[in-house]
């Protein structure tokens, strides 16, 4: 807590003393006026006199109620005096899971940004987590130094309106709807209180470079590490324990494209990206929010059973409440194109990921040789939103979500023979999310947010926790960003 309050004691007198209001060139704000921004324009009319450091902060505050239920089937965990395994979070018996209750406030999330203008055309952006549910400390997310100028260079024009440079550890830049997720204690730029179902978020050490030739037109390609954490470690050249490929250190590499046009009344913009890595150790892209989901513990099972040990599921470990890991922390090809329209005051968005992937145990053994096989993943993802009333003060929106694919190592049992599934083989599952939402803005700081949704688990195994189940409730978000 100390530590906190010297902290806060800082930030107040950097506030203070470097005049937090200070124009940033090429960035981006994290008030109202941030929203719907993508990446920072090369059209800035900034001027430059001098460093200057802009300090901000994002505070959300949830209040949450939902229902969770699943099929309940008994399968007792050994050794527990035979405790159901497919008991559910918030479920008040050890044998009945077909129904829980989570009601109650979440824990409030902050982040810390700092903006700093070092030189013409010149900026380095960090950004820290100070409260999530995930990672309780303070934590760095990243940083990174954006160039849009070279001064050193009195600043060549075809730089200056052409070409931009970022170098750091930073978001990939995969997707757009990056641009509007929430993360942390920044959520803004949500229209609603939840990301997808497969949350494209990760950080990665590495370089981006954009081309904007023509107006409206911008180009990028990009390379990182592929890790979440810096890794300096060597691996072995023989196979690994799976037995097909050996462990390796392959860096990502990425790429996107994006055209957006804006006249009076009409903005319309499309973009694609793709993002592959062929072999490495752990990557996150799908699996790498730091904070963790605003819905706490919904569709989560009681216990989690690893290695024999038993221990209860909690909020900060099991973070990733109504969304899916894909497991494709070993190998990664990802495709997105995203469409978004704005006419007048209703703005239409959506977008389509392709995963292919796998993990060093996704392994077939064909004629006696192993083979090292893809799981696939795809997800759906449409909203629509209309803003209205002086500045867009008041907004009312719909969001659905459709993801389908294979998760790692999850199987049919003889049980689902009825269901019409073939005993052993991979399983492949749906999640379906329909979500409602209003939000008022008392000033472009603050936002007041409700939603409602309701989401269904599809084809998941008799014997998992997941079978036949679904949820539904409202959120009430609180956010500030400044």
């Amino acid at each position: 807590m100390r530590n906190l309050v010297q902290l806060l004691i800082v930030v107040l007198f950097a506030f203070v003393a470097n005049e937090v209001v200070a124009q940033i060139q090429y960035t981006r704000s994290y008030d109202k006026t941030g929203i719907n921004v993508f990446e920072p324009s090369k059209k800035d009319e900034n001027t430059y006199d001098g460093f200057k450091i802009r300090i901000g902060g994002s505070f959300t505050q949830d209040f949450q109620s939902f229902k969770v239920t699943n099929k309940a089937n008994y399968v007792p965990i050994t050794g527990t005096n035979r405790l159901n395994k497919n008991l559910l979070f918030g479920s008040i018996t050890s044998q009945d899971s077909l129904t829980s209750n989570l009601t109650g406030f979440n824990l409030a999330m902050a982040n810390l940004n700092f903006d700093i203008q070092i030189g013409d055309g010149i900026r380095v952006f960090l950004e820290n987590y100070m409260s999530s549910r995930h990672h309780s400390e303070f934590w760095v997310k990243g940083g990174y130094i954006q160039i849009d100028k070279l001064p050193m260079f009195n600043n060549p024009d075809w730089f200056t309106k052409y070409v931009r440079v970022k170098i750091g550890h930073f978001q990939p830049n995969y997707g757009d709807f990056q641009h509007r997720r929430s993360d942390g204690g920044n959520t803004m730029f949500n229209p609603f209180t939840e990301n997808l179902i497969l949350d494209a978020f990760t950080t990665e050490i590495g370089g981006e470079a954009y081309v904007f030739p023509i107006d409206n037109l911008m180009l990028m390609v990009g390379m990182t590490s592929g890790f979440i954490n810096g890794n300096i470690s060597e691996y072995p050249s023989a196979n690994n324990t799976a037995g097909v490929v050996p462990t390796k250190k392959s860096p990502s590499i990425f790429a996107k494209v994006a055209y957006d046009k804006t006249s009076e009344n009409l903005r319309y913009r499309l973009s694609a990206s793709i993002y592959n890595n062929s072999n490495i150790q752990r990557n996150t892209m799908f699996a790498g929010d730091r904070t963790g989901s605003h819905w706490f513990s919904v569709m989560e099972p009681a216990n989690i059973i690893s290695s024999g040990a038993v221990t209860a599921t909690t909020a900060a470990a099991q973070f990733t409440s109504g969304r899916v890991d894909p497991g494709v922390a070993n190998r990664l090809t990802a495709i997105n194109i995203s469409p978004f329209v704005k006419w007048k005051g209703l703005e239409i968005q959506g977008g389509i990921d392709l995963l292919s992937g796998s993990v060093y145990g996704d392994t077939l053994t064909t004629s006696g040789t192993k083979e090292w096989i893809k799981r696939d993943w795809t997800q759906f993802y449409g909203e629509v939103v209309y803003r209205f009333l002086k500045n867009e003060q008041l907004y009312v929106g719909a969001r659905l979500v459709n993801a389908t694919g294979q998760p790692i190592g999850l199987r049919y049992g003889a049980n689902d023979v009825a269901l019409g599934f073939e005993t052993g083989t991979q399983a492949k599952v749906g999640i379906n999310r329909l979500s409602f939402s209003a939000g008022y803005f008392p000033t472009k700081n603050m936002l007041l947010k409700v939603e409602y949704t309701q989401q269904q688990y599809k084809d998941f195994p008799w014997a998992d926790y997941r079978h036949e189940g679904q949820f539904s409730g409202f959120v009430v978000e609180a956010v500030i960003g400044f």
